[in-house]
């Protein structure tokens, strides 16, 4: 996921929407719950820094991924305060599926460890890492959090294992993954728009739930069902205008992810079918 400095963070109110038919809300989350620090990657061969968000939870709190599920809160950031960087990237590391009180929920217990990756406006100089990370965290209740940062990244920095570690945990690309082909039919519907997804790709072992993300801020997707047919993983979802305004669906931008008990994978765009 690429992003520019300017990314807006998204309002306390997206934090209240995400959480509806969670456990209850709480307020401001405890400091001591939650807590971020940016870690440093020294440079890379292509003359970007490498960084790391880490958050570190107290145990058997979690906090939720980019599509959170059935009933998290989607984490947003906003980089004001930031110096000197031009294109920003962010690898998710492969996240868990957890089923709390019959709500399907995707994330991390414990710590999260998010890899960032920063092109500077002018290279060789120095890069600051500042802003704010919006997120919610559950454990009996779910709270949300706002954490804020403000680092000046080390060039000189080595190898960090944490964040060798986050980077090699992210999902296998569909080449890795040996998916042969992935296809998207789309039928109108009531609300929005129904997709299947018809995914040609070896097991990603056990029980594999798929996530269909729209590519677009303007709609969003509901749950995904996701059944086997041999080697055909066949995936469902609506994806719902989140406005009134007229929307298109481009297959390319349409991001597949598969969550499997061996590994998770990737998948950038399908075509129709």
């Amino acid at each position: 996921m690429k992003q520019r400095l300017n990314t807006a963070a998204a309002a306390a109110a997206v934090l209240l929407a995400g959480a509806a038919g969670s456990p209850a809300l709480s307020g401001a989350v405890d400091g001591e719950i939650a807590q971020i620090q940016v870690l440093d990657g020294g440079m890379t061969k292509r003359g970007t820094y490498l960084g790391a968000l880490k958050v570190t939870l107290q145990p058997g709190w979690k906090t939720y991924w980019r599509a959170p599920g059935d009933a998290g809160i989607p984490p947003s950031f906003s980089w004001r305060g930031a110096r000197n960087v031009g294109e920003l990237s962010i690898t998710w590391p492969s996240p868990e599926v957890f089923l709390t009180s019959g709500y399907r929920t995707i994330g991390y217990h414990d710590q999260l460890v998010l890899p960032v990756e920063i092109t500077p406006e002018t290279p060789g100089k120095p890069v600051r890492l500042k802003g704010r990370m919006q997120l919610g965290v559950c454990k009996d209740v779910c709270v949300p959090a706002e954490l804020s940062f403000d680092h000046q990244l080390d060039s000189s920095a080595g190898r960090n294992p944490a964040i060798a570690a986050a980077l090699a945990s992210r999902p296998w690309s569909a080449r890795e993954a040996g998916v042969r082909k992935a296809s998207c039919s789309l039928r109108p519907t009531e609300y929005g728009m129904k997709v299947t997804a018809r995914i040609s790709m070896p097991s990603a072992g056990g029980e594999e739930v798929a996530v269909i993300e729209p590519g677009t801020p303007n709609l969003f997707a509901g749950e995904t069902a996701t059944r086997r047919e041999g080697g055909l993983l066949v995936a469902e979802t609506e994806f719902l205008p989140a406005d009134s305004n007229a929307y298109a669906i481009d297959r390319s931008q349409l991001r597949i992810t598969v969550l499997g008990k061996n590994h998770a994978v990737d998948i950038q765009g399908c075509s129709a079918g």
